[in-house]
């Protein structure tokens, strides 16, 4: 066995004296057959997308089980399309002994930067596949316990690979003494997008009655949302009188509500749900709920997210619109996916608007074809990035199962 370094051996010596904490196995259900994969993450967005990523394997490979851990605690209880997600053991080695012993875990999937290294040093021990992804440029978490030194050097060296976000991130583990050898730079995973359908021959028509007008998106668009969309909207055909505003509500019993809403706004309405097409004097279409929703995103350059403007929605994925090929705006209140949002804007390929007046204002500048362009390849850039990053770490676990099966 290799010799551990010496802050990790002091920590494990630390997590051996502490008291044991309370049962959890009786909750566990029993060890599947075969392979088990087990997938952490320090968030529930990161386990989501990790997920989603297996999902693809599991389709060539169904002999392979999914054990999903995650230290949010908003995850106890909580299932991914079945999977139920458990809390990791506390750091204490009897639990971390009883866990192991249980589950006996062939290959460990660790995404983050939140390390527990009693529990990542005994799944080393016991000769687990061991890869980390989606490291960032930042301080590396452990559980906070006085008088526990900082074990991170020395729980990173265990695994195999890492997977570096950026050149920013390997430089800052390569300062704390993981060999070069072992890390990768590669960008975030994302969860596999598949691009929504579009009725071909609705979209030529559509396409046809518009006549090359300018159009903008507002997808996903909260009530509360719609009376800022509409006036900003409105300000901005000053400046492009044949300016379209496509309205998708996130709730399609909103519909009768933003209808009244644009007319009080003094806006000239086509309902999508009514069979009415737009014409060259129509300045909003508003369709009833999402089923068309990947036709509105082809023919929009530039969209805004709803659920983003205003506070307790926590905003919605824009991967889907970055895929499509639409340029992205959104409001500050995107909590839920703040990560894949700082991605994108790093880019160029997102812009944060306030209010009514920097909305309008950026749909007036980014209406351009080449600004909206711009944008849009930007962000299938990061799309596309991310698919080569899963791809990546599935010709790792594949290889891994491989081994496995070829074992005695």
């Amino acid at each position: 066995m290799v010799r551990k370094p010496f802050t990790l051996s002091a920590y494990l010596a630390l997590a051996r004296g502490r008291e044991r904490q309370a049962e959890d196995a009786a909750r566990w259900p029993d060890r599947p057959d075969g392979a088990v994969m087990w997938l952490h993450s320090d968030t529930r967005e990161r386990l989501e997308t990790l997920h989603t990523l297996i999902a693809r394997l599991r389709l060539q490979r169904s002999d392979a089980s999914l054990l999903l851990t995650c230290d949010a605690t908003e995850t106890q209880g909580f299932s991914l399309d079945g999977a139920e997600v458990h809390a990791p053991p506390p750091e204490t080695l009897g639990d971390i002994e009883r866990f192991l012993d249980h589950w006996r875990p062939d290959i460990l999937i660790w995404a983050g930067n939140g390390l527990r290294p009693a529990l990542i040093s005994e799944t080393s021990d016991r000769g687990a596949h061991m890869l980390l992804v989606d490291a960032e440029d930042a301080v590396w978490q452990q559980p906070q316990k006085r008088l526990l030194p900082d074990a991170t050097p020395g729980a990173l060296g265990l695994f195999h690979t890492i997977f570096a976000q950026n050149a920013q991130a390997a430089q800052r583990m390569r300062r704390l003494g993981v060999p070069a050898s072992k890390i990768e730079t590669a960008t975030p995973i994302e969860r596999e997008i598949v691009p929504l359908d579009s009725h071909d021959g609705l979209h030529e028509e559509l396409t046809s009655a518009l006549a090359g007008r300018p159009v903008w998106l507002a997808a996903g668009l909260l009530s509360r949302e719609a009376d800022a969309v509409m006036r900003a909207h409105r300000r901005a055909c000053r400046l492009s009188h044949r300016l379209l505003l496509v309205v998708v509500p996130q709730d399609p019993d909103d519909e009768p509500e933003m209808a009244e809403c644009c007319q009080q706004v003094g806006l000239r309405l086509a309902r999508w749900d009514h069979g009415e097409m737009p014409d060259e004097n129509t300045q909003v279409l508003l369709a009833g709920d999402d089923t068309e929703l990947g036709l509105w995103y082809r023919i929009s350059p530039l969209t805004f997210l709803g659920g983003s403007l205003v506070s307790g929605a926590g905003g919605q994925s824009p991967m889907m619109a970055a895929a499509l090929g639409s340029a992205i705006l959104y409001g500050p209140n995107v909590g839920n996916h703040l990560p894949a949002y700082s991605r994108l804007v790093s880019a160029g390929a997102a812009r944060i608007v306030k209010d009514m007046e920097s909305l309008s204002a950026a749909v007036t500048h980014l209406i351009a074809p080449d600004r909206a362009a711009a944008m849009a390849h930007a962000g299938w850039n990061v799309v596309s990035s991310g698919a080569e990053t899963a791809d990546m770490v599935l010709a790792q676990v594949n290889e891994w199962l491989d081994a496995i099966e070829d074992s005695p």
